[in-house]
């Protein structure tokens, strides 16, 4: 294992932040390629567990009507019209509407979306979609819907015990996620075993299938998945980012401040050492900006640069 990885950001030449995080690269055999950092600490992965929970829906009984309510549950989605109207559906499948959500109301991360919310509500809040599922997962179980985010109801318990064996590792603590389920810590090694995984299942279909619905406009999730083809990749809070490629190597990424800029030049680098071409990619990473012109760039210090 070598030390952290070190993201700097830069404006006009002058080195003004720096950021470091924890990489972990797995071979497609799922044997360790590379990692940075300490890969094998418990943290919490945020909604880049989103795909490995909707598989805990899937096994535990629901069944949706098609592979769009597939993606949008593992999404953190962008609250554009065309996933709430997958949410609406989810949830009208079930018998239910947008009263029986429970996600703490925000506006949408899109933001021409959100110049058309008068107030933050559940629907467009972008965890809306995992929410909609857990709540059609318990209808089709029979298991209650009030208190679904309790981590003692059926749903969540049948969630954890996926994540548990996907992630080849016991879950270390439950806390409660900015959305309100709860959140379960796992390593990032933990984490990139169950999106290798994961790779051949229906979420990850569906998820190859409408990156559009896993993000949303001008996303850099849904620009990575479009952009290499077979790659499965999702995004979260707190500098988290996970991928498995179509050959089933795969990267988890974790930034130790949270700094959202700098997971994605964590997990480019994580490709990179499993053969994605990742040049082309560079342009997903959001430039400096000084009154509205690039002046700047957040780049990886690759190993060895001295500064």
């Amino acid at each position: 294992m070598s030390g952290p990885l070190v993201v700097e950001v830069t404006r006009n030449g002058f080195v003004e932040s720096i950021h470091s995080g924890s990489v972990v690269v797995l071979d497609p055999s799922g044997s360790l390629l590379a990692s940075w950092g300490d890969v094998g600490a418990p943290m919490f992965p945020r909604s880049s567990l989103k795909p490995l929970q909707t598989l805990g829906l899937l096994d535990a009984g629901w069944s949706p009507d098609d592979d769009e309510q597939v993606a949008l549950a593992a999404a953190s989605h962008s609250g554009e019209p065309r996933h709430v109207d997958v949410v609406r559906r989810i949830l009208s499948a079930a018998g239910l509407d947008e009263s029986a959500l429970d996600n703490t109301p925000d506006f949408p991360l899109d933001q021409t979306a959100a110049r058309t919310c008068a107030a933050p509500d559940r629907l467009h809040q972008n965890c809306s979609g995992k929410h909609s599922a857990m709540l059609a997962t318990s209808v089709a179980a029979g298991w209650p819907i009030e208190g679904y985010r309790d981590p003692a109801h059926p749903v969540q318990v049948a969630i954890r015990a996926v994540v548990e064996r996907l992630c080849g590792e016991a879950v270390s603590a439950v806390a409660v996620d900015g959305c309100g389920a709860p959140l379960f810590a796992v390593s990032l090694t933990g984490l990139a075993r169950g999106f290798a995984g994961m790779r051949d299942s229906t979420v990850a279909t569906a998820m190859r299938a409408h990156p559009d619905l896993v993000g949303g406009t001008g996303r850099d999730v849904t620009g990575l998945m479009t952009a290499v083809p077979g790659l499965v990749a999702k995004d979260g809070a707190e500098g988290v980012y996970a991928a498995v490629t179509d050959e089933g190597g795969a990267v988890a990424v974790k930034v130790y401040d949270g700094a959202a800029r700098a997971r994605l030049p964590l997990l480019l680098h994580g490709l990179d050492r499993l053969g994605v071409d990742v040049a082309p990619l560079q342009e997903l990473v959001a430039p400096v900006l000084g009154h509205g012109e690039p002046v700047g760039t957040v780049r990886l210090r690759h190993p060895g640069e001295s500064r």
